[in-house]
């Protein structure tokens, strides 16, 4: 099996499928459950639908969609090694080790 490139593309669309994905930081997901819910996300919605929920959430919620797209883009990180999507130094990324 040939690994799949992390591309800022697939990073967009794994995060995408993440925030709208019922998983919540609350639930503080392990790896599995993140990759999981981001497949069963892109299966559910397509790539083109996760970006339109995630529009919908900014329109009509910004601040708290704002704060689940932050996690959402550390939990993809974290879990696919997404080099161009480091959580900002500082930052609580949801009750794991960097």
């Amino acid at each position: 099996m040939r690994p799949i490139r992390n591309d800022p593309s697939l990073a967009v669309v794994r995060t995408d499928a993440l925030f709208v994905s019922a998983v919540q930081r609350s639930d503080k997901p392990r790896a599995v459950q993140v990759r999981e819910a981001v497949a069963a996300a892109v299966r559910r919605f397509g790539p083109q639908g996760c970006a339109e929920r995630v529009a919908e959430e900014f329109g009509d919620h910004p601040d708290i969609a704002a704060a689940r797209m932050r996690w959402a883009r550390w939990q993809v990180a974290h879990v696919f090694g997404e080099p161009c999507m480091r959580a900002p130094a500082g930052r609580h990324t949801g009750g794991r080790a960097a």
